[in-house]
């Protein structure tokens, strides 16, 4: 992927690595630790599902180069990769927008390390990504890359890039009042089970909405056949049944928040082919057939 050749976001990343609790430490959930919580969380939007209290312990923080490089004033390649993937969904956005007769209004991605407070709430590190309808902004601790690749087994600069779009992906929801009739819907489901059924919804369209913007870059990002192998394996990883079936042994589909690994490689692949989001309506669809 020469994601080089990508737009800046002109200003849209702010920068701030380098916080953390005392001691370079991450706060994770006391229940079972990082690796427990990104699968738990992954990819999530429910502000209330992510962002909270609760018992914490610390463990030590490996740093990548890019978060040296920011500590030291060095160039900062990480930086500029997400600039560059925001600025491209940016641009892709606007022109959707654009072409619908609407204004898009990009958000901002905020990069820290450790944990951060939030308009939603304070999160650690442990969350892994997310997107905050209140201050429309994407949360992204860049070791989150370094766990896709050493825990979730997915790695590589367009599954990098997939967590991002993503994450733009509820932002473009929320632009549209998807999120809110979402929300809207669940307080009105009849059990948890309907509720959760929304869930997935939501989140099957914003993998949907990365594949979209992935097609769109396509050809300036030169994008391979293993470019985007990286993407549906990383969608693979974290289907909800792949998770379950690893962490507990057993499949509970009632459960289920984001969809299973089935449904979100469908969902991403069928946005990345057409480019389309109307292609992407999960709620008017059964979202498990295609």
């Amino acid at each position: 992927m020469d994601w080089k050749n990508l737009p800046s976001s002109g200003g849209g990343v702010e920068d701030g690595r380098g916080g953390g609790l005392p001691g370079g430490g991450i706060a994770v959930g006391g229940i079972g630790g990082l690796v427990i919580a990104l699968i738990a969380l992954f990819f999530g939007i429910d502000p209330g599902a992510i962002l909270g209290g609760g018992d914490t312990t610390t463990q030590s923080q490996n740093q990548t180069p890019a978060q040296s490089g920011a500590a030291s004033g060095q160039p900062d390649e990480t930086f500029d990769f997400v600039d560059r993937i925001l600025g491209s969904t940016n641009q892709v956005w606007a022109g959707i927008f654009r072409e619908a007769g609407r204004t898009y209004t990009p958000p901002k991605l905020h990069l820290y390390s450790g944990y951060i407070n939030t308009a939603c709430g304070q999160a650690s590190s442990a969350v892994g990504p997310f997107y905050c309808p209140a201050d429309q902004k994407v949360y992204l601790d860049t070791s989150f890359f370094n766990e896709m690749t050493r825990k979730l087994g997915g790695g590589g600069d367009f599954a990098y890039s997939y967590v991002i779009a993503h994450e733009v992906g509820h932002h473009v929801q929320n632009e549209l009042g998807i999120a809110d009739q979402v929300t809207r819907a669940q307080q009105q489901a009849r059990s948890e089970a309907e509720a959760n059924t929304y869930s997935v919804r939501l989140e099957l369209q914003a993998d949907c909405f990365a594949g979209v913007w992935g097609n769109h870059v396509s050809s300036l990002a030169n994008l391979s056949q293993t470019d985007v192998r990286e993407a549906i394996n990383t969608a693979a990883a974290i289907g909800d049944d792949t998770l379950q079936r690893a962490g507990q042994g057993r499949v509970v589909p009632d459960s289920f928040t984001h969809g299973s690994s089935q449904q979100r490689v469908s969902w991403f692949t069928k946005g990345f082919k057409s480019g389309n989001p109307n292609d992407c309506d999960t709620f008017n669809q059964n979202y498990g057939q295609l």
